[in-house]
Formats: C-alpha cells, sequence, structure tokens
C-alpha cells in the first residue's frame, strides 16, 4: 500500500496517542491568477499532546522545505504523503512550511479561469482526505481541531471560510483574511474559496438566532443563479433543521457557493458549502431540477448536524452521516418546501441507483468494512446514500417519527463536536423507542444485498407473499380496479412479513402492488395480470403508486424478467401522458438505457428508430412552455445521437425552427450539435462557430464532447489516447473527451483499442489521481460482446489495488448483465 492510502488501523493507533487541539493554516494565493506557477506557499502550525516521541504528519504537494518541532529545527522527512516527525513532548507545536500544488482535477486547492472573463477563481474539496493536498495536518475524521486560516489573495476578491473573517489588511495589490477559529472540525470538512466572484447577501432569523446567510457563484453565471429560490429553501431548511434537532445551527453563518468543474453534487463544509455549477441551468429548467436542487440544499444541512456537528469515528460509519442527509434531504423537502412530491422522485428514481450497486457482486453493507481511504473514496456510492436513506425511511416508521426526532437530539447533545460509531447513535433510539433497535440494525445495516417480493396464487386460490433473501418487512398492498380505463384504489392492507413465504389473505385486484405507499426496501414484482392492466391504465394511477409500478417495471426489465421491447411499449403508451417531471425525467433515461443495452442485436437498429420516433412525437404533442416539452427535447436530442433519421429536424431545432414555447438553450443547441457530429451530419467548422457563439467553460467543455464524437476510427482513437495521455485534462475536459469517444455506442470505432485498455489501468492508477483514474477507468471500459478480456485481467491481477479491482469487476458486471438480460429477451412474452 502506498504511504498515500492511509488505513484504518493506522490511523487509530495515531489517534489514541495524539490529541490535537488546533490548527493555524496561513496559505499565499497572491500569484494564483500566473498560470505559469504551478503551487502556493502553505504553512500550518499544529498544537498537539502525544504520549510518543515521534508520529508523522499528513502532506500530498510539491515540497516541503522547513519543519520545527517546539522550536527546533528538524531534517525533513517526506516521501510525497507523509513527514515524519520526532522529538515529540508530551505537549508539542509544530511549525511545517510547504509548496502546494494548484489542482487541475477537483481534488485539494482547484484554479479554475474563466474564459468569459478572464479571471481566476478557487476553491477546496477535499473528502474523504484531501486536505491534505492543501495543509498539513492529520488526515483521519476523529481528530478534531479548531482551525484558524489565513490568506494572502488578490485586492478585490472575495475570500472566504468556514468562519466569518475578523480582520482584513489591504496591501497595495493584495489584501491578508484572517477567519476566526472554527469549533473543532475533522480535516476533511474544513474549506476556502477565492476569487472574484459574484455574492447576493442575505439573513436567516429564528428565535434569537440571525444566520448571516451568502449565495456566490461566477460572475459569467450569475444570470442563472435564482438566488431568491435559493435563499428560500435555505431559510426553510434552517426553521426545519434547528425546530427538529433542538439544537441552534452551531457554525456561525451559512455561505453557499456554485463552483466550476466540480466532481461531486456538494459538500457538507460547515459555514461554506460548495455546490456544482450544474445545479444552475443556462436556459430553462424543469421543476424536477429545481426540486433536485433543493433536496441537495437540504440534504447538506442536514450534515451540518449529522456529519459536522458529530463525525464518525472512521469511514465504515460513512452511512452516519449519508444516509441521514439523504434521508432528511427527501423529507424536509416533503415537508418544509414546496416540493412536496420528494419522496415519489425518491421511490422511483433514488432507489433505482440503490437496487443497480446492491445487485453487484461488490455490494456491502450500510455499515460498510472500509480498512484504507481507497475503499472509503468508492463507498460514497447508492448503498450509502439511498439504501441507507430508504432504511432509515423504514427505521422512522419503526421507532415512530417523534421517537425517531427525539434519538437524534439526544445523539448531538450527548457528542456534540466528537466522534461516533454505530453503537452511540443505537442506544440513544432505543433508548427512547423502546424497540429492539439492535435486531433491526443486524437485519438491515449489517447485512447486504435486496429481497424481491411477488405474489403467488395456487390451484386452490390461495395466496402467498413470497420473498427472496428473506428479511422482515412490513409493507402494504395496494388493490386496484380498472375501471374505464383508469385505475381506482379499493383497499390497501398492511403485513410484516419475515420467513420466504407468508400466507395473504385479501380479494383478487386488477392491480395488486406489493409495497404500496414504498415503506420498506425491496423490489416487488407484478404478477401478470396486474401487468397487463397497468399496460392500459398506468398513467391513470396516483403520482406514488404510479412512481412504484415504473420502477417495478424497470427493475424487472434490468433483471431479465420483462421483455425490454414490451417496457418500451409501456413507455411509448404513458411517458407522454406523464405529468410528474421527475418520474418523467427517470422513464426517459431507462428509457434510452433500455435500447441501448437490453434490446437484442438483432432488433435494436429498429427500436432505436422508434424510440427516436417517440421523442420527436412527444415533443410535438407537449403543451408549449412545459417542464415536459423541455424533456422530451432534450431525449430527442440524445437519441438522436443514436440514429440520423431525424437529423433535417435537429438541424431545423438549431436554426430556431422550435415548437412554440421551446427555448433552445445553449446546452440543447449543444445536446443537437452533438447528435448531429455524431451521425456524420457536422463538422469542425460548425462546432467552432458554435463556441465562438458560447465562448463560456460550459461552451469549452461542451465542443471538445462535440469534436470527438466525430464517427472516424482514426478521430475516435486520437481521442481515446488523448484521455490517457495527455495530462494537461482538467476533470471535466477528461470526461468530455471520453464522452466523445463513446458518443452514440459506436463500438466498431474503438474496438481495437480494447487489449490497450487493460495494459493501462494499472499505470493509470499508480500515476493519476484517484478521481482521474476512476474516469478513466470506467468511463473507457470495453463493452464489448464477451467476458474474455476484463475475465483475462482479473485472473492474472489478482494483487491489484483493491479499488482498482473493485470498479472493474463492477463494470465486468454491468456487461454480463447485458449480454444476460439481451440472450434472455427470446423467451420472453412481448
Amino acid at each position: 500500500m502506498s504511504s498515500a492510502n492511509l488505513n484504518r488501523d493506522e490511523t487509530a493507533a495515531r489517534s489514541a496517542n495524539v490529541t490535537v487541539h488546533a490548527i493555524r493554516v496561513e496559505l499565499d494565493l497572491r500569484e494564483a491568477p500566473d498560470q505559469a506557477r504551478s503551487g502556493f506557499t502553505t504553512s500550518s502550525t499544529l498544537v498537539f499532546d502525544a504520549t510518543v516521541s515521534e508520529t508523522w504528519i499528513d502532506f500530498i504537494g510539491e515540497s516541503v522545505q522547513r519543519v520545527t518541532v517546539n522550536g527546533v529545527e528538524q531534517l525533513v522527512a517526506y516521501d510525497g504523503a507523509r513527514i515524519a516527525i520526532a522529538g515529540l513532548e508530551s505537549s508539542n507545536t509544530v511549525v511545517i512550511e510547504a509548496t502546494g500544488a494548484y489542482s487541475r482535477s477537483g481534488e485539494g486547492l482547484h484554479r479554475f479561469v474563466d474564459p468569459v472573463d478572464g479571471e481566476t477563481y478557487l476553491y477546496t474539496q477535499y473528502e474523504p482526505a484531501d486536505s491534505r493536498r492543501v495543509m498539513a495536518c492529520f488526515e483521519q475524521p476523529d481528530m478534531k481541531a479548531a482551525y484558524t486560516f489565513v490568506v494572502h489573495a488578490p485586492l478585490g476578491w472575495h475570500v472566504l471560510s468556514n468562519q466569518s473573517a475578523v480582520a482584513t489588511t489591504d496591501h497595495a495589490d493584495s489584501q491578508t483574511v484572517e477567519f476566526a477559529p472554527t469549533l473543532p472540525l475533522s480535516s476533511y470538512i474544513t474549506s476556502v474559496a477565492a476569487g472574484p466572484y459574484h455574492r447576493v447577501n442575505a439573513t436567516w432569523t429564528r428565535n434569537e438566532q440571525t444566520i448571516e446567510l451568502g449565495v456566490l457563484c461566477r460572475p459569467s453565471l450569475a444570470a442563472y443563479l435564482e438566488e431568491d429560490e435559493i435563499i428560500t429553501v435555505t431559510r426553510q431548511g434552517l426553521d426545519f433543521f434547528s425546530d427538529a434537532f433542538a439544537f441552534p445551527y452551531p457554525w456561525g453563518k451559512y455561505d453557499q457557493i456554485f463552483v466550476p468543474e466540480y466532481n461531486l453534487g456538494a459538500m457538507e463544509n460547515p459555514g461554506l458549502v460548495t455546490f456544482t455549477e450544474a445545479y444552475l441551468s443556462r436556459g430553462a429548467a424543469t421543476d424536477a431540477q429545481r426540486g433536485a436542487r433543493a433536496n441537495t440544499i437540504l440534504h447538506e444541512m442536514a450534515h451540518m448536524w449529522f456529519g459536522d456537528l458529530v463525525t464518525m469515528r472512521w469511514w465504515d460509519d460513512l452511512w452516519l452521516k449519508e444516509s441521514f442527509a439523504d434521508y432528511m434531504g427527501a423529507h424536509a423537502s416533503a415537508v418544509a418546501t414546496r416540493y412536496t412530491d420528494a419522496w415519489v422522485r425518491f421511490a422511483a428514481n433514488r432507489k433505482a441507483w440503490a437496487y443497480q450497486q446492491d445487485q453487484l457482486p461488490t455490494t456491502h453493507p450500510i455499515v460498510a468494512d472500509i480498512t484504507d481511504l481507497e475503499a472509503a473514496k468508492l463507498n460514497f456510492d447508492g448503498i450509502t446514500y439511498a439504501k441507507g436513506a430508504a432504511v432509515l425511511k423504514q427505521l422512522v416508521a419503526f421507532v415512530g417519527e417523534e421517537n425517531f426526532f427525539e434519538g437524534a437530539r439526544r445523539y448531538f447533545v450527548a457528542h456534540a463536536y466528537g466522534n461516533t460509531t454505530l453503537e452511540d447513535l443505537l442506544v440513544q433510539l432505543e433508548d427512547v423507542s423502546g424497540r429492539d433497535v439492535r435486531a433491526w440494525s443486524r437485519a438491515w445495516l449489517e447485512t447486504s444485498g435486496m429481497s424481491t417480493l411477488s405474489l403467488e396464487t395456487d390451484a386452490d386460490g390461495a395466496r402467498m407473499l413470497v420473498q427472496t433473501d428473506p428479511r422482515p418487512h412490513r409493507l402494504r398492498v395496494g388493490l386496484y380496479d380498472l375501471v374505464d380505463g383508469r385505475f381506482a384504489l379499493r383497499e390497501k392492507d398492511e403485513f410484516d412479513i419475515v420467513e420466504e413465504r407468508t400466507p395473504v389473505d385479501f380479494d383478487s385486484a386488477d392491480l395488486v402492488l406489493i409495497n404500496d405507499d414504498d415503506l420498506t426496501y425491496a423490489k416487488a414484482r407484478l404478477d401478470e395480470r396486474s401487468l397487463a392492466a397497468v399496460e392500459n391504465g398506468l398513467s391513470t394511477l396516483d403520482p406514488l403508486p404510479r412512481a412504484l409500478v415504473w420502477s417495478s417495471l424497470w427493475n424487472a426489465t434490468r433483471d431479465g424478467d420483462l421483455s425490454a421491447v414490451r417496457y418500451l411499449g409501456i413507455v411509448a403508451a404513458h411517458a407522454p401522458r406523464e405529468e410528474n417531471i421527475g418520474l418523467l425525467s427517470g422513464v426517459v433515461a431507462n428509457a434510452a438505457y433500455a435500447v441501448g443495452h437490453f434490446v437484442p442485436d438483432a432488433v435494436r437498429a429498429q427500436h432505436r428508430r422508434a424510440w427516436l420516433t417517440s421523442t420527436w412525437q412527444a415533443l410535438q404533442e407537449a403543451e408549449p412552455r412545459s417542464d415536459a416539452q423541455l424533456s422530451w427535447a432534450r431525449a430527442f436530442a440524445a437519441a438522436s445521437a443514436y440514429d440520423d433519421g431525424y437529423a433535417e429536424q435537429a438541424r431545423a431545432l438549431l436554426a430556431g425552427e422550435a415548437p412554440l414555447g421551446l427555448v433552445i438553450d445553449p446546452d440543447l443547441r449543444w445536446a443537437l450539435l452533438t447528435s448531429l457530429r455524431t451521425t456524420g451530419h457536422a463538422t469542425g467548422e460548425e462546432i467552432s462557430a458554435e463556441l465562438d457563439r458560447d465562448e463560456t467553460a460550459s461552451g469549452r467543455t461542451a465542443s471538445l464532447r462535440a469534436l470527438w464524437s466525430k464517427p472516424i476510427a482514426a478521430s475516435r482513437g486520437t481521442a481515446w489516447h488523448a484521455a490517457w495521455e495527455d495530462l494537461s485534462l482538467t476533470n471535466d475536459h477528461l470526461s468530455a473527451v471520453i464522452s466523445g469517444v463513446r458518443a452514440g455506442g459506436r463500438r466498431d470505432l474503438i474496438a481495437s483499442l480494447d487489449e490497450d485498455y487493460f495494459d493501462r489501468i494499472l499505470g493509470a492508477w499508480r500515476d493519476r489521481s484517484i478521481e482521474l483514474a476512476r474516469r478513466l477507468v470506467v468511463g473507457l471500459f470495453p463493452a464489448s460482446d464477451d467476458l474474455s478480456l476484463v475475465d483475462g485481467w482479473l485472473a492474472e491481477n489478482d494483487s491489484a489495488p483493491a479499488a482498482l479491482r473493485r470498479l472493474v469487476i463492477e463494470q465486468r458486471d454491468h456487461l454480463a448483465r447485458d449480454l444476460r438480460v439481451r440472450a434472455a429477451q427470446a423467451q420472453l412474452p412481448g
């Protein structure tokens, strides 16, 4: 294991021997606008007690110039990730002077130059272990400290950190900003941002507490900020969480900044939350997009308590913050904002991520066994987030909502500014509820996989609820009658099931919906009568049961139990009538995936054309200026990359000949142009002209994607090699090049490079940051028609890094599923 990949045992030993009190970090960013300068000066002063004479301090950067221990300078012992420290006493002050490196990968201190104004923008992103790219620190969550940041930056820049500034000194052409010390924090949630950002100020007041709010973005995106909407959701969330947790917001201020080339959706740095700019639409946006942004705002806000105030001891208990925040994002959206359909979207879309992840061979319990940082990096997945949130929804039902929140309140009081494990939470929930929460934990948090629920009826009419992989469920079964083409709910029955087969007693119905109201975490199958009824009346169901049926249909299609062709028929019939835009967006994405992955090869071209036709027709019929119209326009642009049957129509849209009410915004223009390029109907000159029209950061990224989508083997090969070899590509530009390589599903253009992929991935994992290496390994995985190459690599590389093997195993499983489902289609009805 490399020295950069810290493991659980060694960090536990360090925290047992070292108690850190305070860290002061001074950063010199005055030369950041000079792109020729690759690094910045960073000085860290660490105050800590020790029961050992030596330890190490984490730092990844260009160099370490000086190390002083209790006033005595030591010889620098630095291996590129760890600085060895000797001569420690019971109380110590260590000063480390070093040079950090500006990031192009979104890890550490990321530097970005906006092509619109030529200005430089900086922000930090650390989770799980990249604060050591900016400062010398103890890079583990259970070594909390009070952090004081001092930043030297160009005059006129906004300079931000977790706390408010307490002193700002202007110089001739620079400024020095010192921030108030933080309350105890883990290193990975400290944060700094600097640059001439656009800022909107507001306040939130509750009882006797007033919090200053800030919303920031680059000035070139200020027109798209929707600050009123963001501030409204922020205030609603602070109202809700302050009341629900009975613990005042503890971090002094609440800034939210939208930053470029961001690797995540958002990050919960207390007092300075960072978000991807993807949440700022450069044109029309659907209500589902705004709802997703609201959910994320509330998810990150929940972290101010779950994760920041009380932090897991090690990454095994990552769920203690992410599962809770994912649950709270949906819950607070539904009860505190106008996005009351949050649980509808969760049932159909968010849980789909969990179901997919939980069926991979690399699935794991929600409470996972995380041995090192590389494993932690990959565990920010559908299990930790979406499955964790789904089972927490069950826990709330199990202990009662008021008991759940009272348990949380006691947990915060008992462990404020400290670190915890699973047991610390369970003891509070069990004490307040009187329920056997540990038995629930064993069944749901400490196991992996999921049940598939179905209804069986024997020859005598006796009914059984059958579950695979048995575990305890409390669920409802809804009985619906189809009357004059519309579903009507007759009744719901509630059941507790534990065994593989449970007798149930209810009358027959046109639609029997297992897990109605989405109380449990399981895949629910439709019987044949229900499936036939759904084909006729799906769009007449209420939103939540409709979401559950869409989810059931998709899971059955992914598992090869429902014909992909039959699924696409249901989509064609009912998606144009789908009124919930969140559900429509998910269904449209699933349909496109089904065509590309699950439809048999022999008829794929036919179904690509049929899907393209469906998107075009739905676009023409959608209500002007509606969210559905915009969604179908995007779906049409995406489908046009795989079939050129509507190239003239795509060209007409680009020319402004759009249906009434449809805004052809810059992102939609790029999607249409890229699709035309992918099918050989757009030139490089047109891409250059479009870039002249949209000379923005998003435009530059989109132009790369479009440029490399040219359907010529030599062009795709050049792009493929650039992805591996051009080290100047930023994280976003790397993804754009990879998207160009894969555009249109043209495996025939790059199949000759398959063996070279497996020759390169070990080197990429060794030499690139984990974020960039992950994009290469996943993005360029060869989705061939057999498994021999990937199986050969796995057999020959048993000792490869576990995190790399995990990625390859997961991609192999996705490919194996595609092949298996396609092969099974001939045996299925429809």
